[in-house]
């Protein structure tokens, strides 16, 4: 399949199968510090999009091989917002899921237009990211399109909160030295006062980045929640609190999964069963799969993928 990818456990959503809007490559945007994908220019709509058809059809085959998920969850490499046909595509997919859950992972750029704002209103549960809300940090973090005001950005994220029905998360995720300040902890947490959501979660990096940055610690992830008000629903995303929810999955599913979605060890033991595990051990042996390191931390990702998936030298 070349949209459709997992399931993959998600350490706030649950089992999910996903949907990449952008397969082919990366279109988005933000050409975010931490982003799994190596740097590429900005845009502002999609130069190449798959079919509804063709994301449909795939969706049908795999909801019939995974029944029991929690979501579906719409992303992309890259700003799944920027897909031409989303409105569309949400309408299809509510006609195929059951009661399975819709989700969608956006940067929030897109909330200053009011056309893509009611189309993330027919999703059960919509995720927005605000790593930053002053205008420096938030160059310097995200490096998104010129035209993209961050000032807008904030108002279209309280606005919106405001007027969505289903469960909003808003998430943060820290990058050592840039966003971590009490200064600008203080600016997040005054819009995040008038933010109207399920979850604010905290997290850093913890795939490998594009570009030379670090995330922080558990710890330093804990000392900032803390200089948050009491009354905001702060979650720190932690891969201690994933739960096992082991699948089969086939040579295919590996590098498909793997390729959506760097993995560590500790995240295979949750995901694969006894007989994938081993299946991708052959892999690795076969050099099909590699492992890398990324600020700190190793990850397992097709091998032909690499240079996708890191800093271009």
């Amino acid at each position: 399949m070349q949209t459709i990818f997992g399931p993959v456990i998600s350490r706030r959503f649950g089992s999910s199968l996903g949907i990449d809007l952008s397969p082919s490559h990366k279109q988005c945007n933000f050409d975010c510090l931490y982003c799994e994908l190596a740097p590429a220019p900005t845009i502002t709509q999609q130069q190449q999009s798959v079919s509804v058809e063709q994301i449909t059809t795939e969706l049908t085959q795999a909801l019939q091989e995974h029944p029991n998920i929690d979501v579906i969850t719409v992303t992309a490499n890259g700003e799944p917002t920027l897909y031409p046909y989303l409105d569309e595509l949400v309408d299809a997919i509510d006609a195929l899921k059951g009661s399975v859950e819709t989700l969608i992972l956006t940067n929030s750029a897109a909330l200053v237009d009011p056309k893509v704002c009611n189309t993330l209103r027919k999703f059960d549960q919509v995720k927005l990211s605000l790593d930053a809300v002053s205008h420096d940090i938030f160059q310097k973090i995200d490096r998104p399109h010129g035209d993209i005001d961050i000032l807008h950005v904030k108002e279209a994220v309280i606005a919106f909160s405001k007027r969505y029905s289903g469960k909003l998360y808003i998430e943060i995720l820290f990058v050592h030295t840039l966003n971590d300040t009490p200064e600008e902890i203080a600016r997040l947490n005054e819009i995040l006062l008038h933010v109207q959501c399920e979850r604010i979660d905290l997290g850093t990096i913890d795939r490998p980045p594009a570009y030379p940055v670090t995330g922080v610690s558990y710890r330093e992830l804990h000392e900032i929640a803390q200089q948050f008000d009491v009354s905001l629903p702060i979650h720190i995303a932690s891969r201690q609190h994933a739960e096992s929810c082991q699948s089969h999955y086939s040579d295919e599913e590996i590098i498909n999964t793997l390729d959506k979605r760097p993995l560590t060890r500790e995240d295979i033991a949750l995901l694969f069963d006894a007989p994938s595990q081993e299946r991708l051990n052959r892999l690795i042996k076969t050099q099909h799969v590699s492992e890398i390191e990324r600020a700190g931390v190793r990850f397992l990702l097709p091998t032909q993928n690499i240079k996708r998936k890191r800093l271009k030298s």
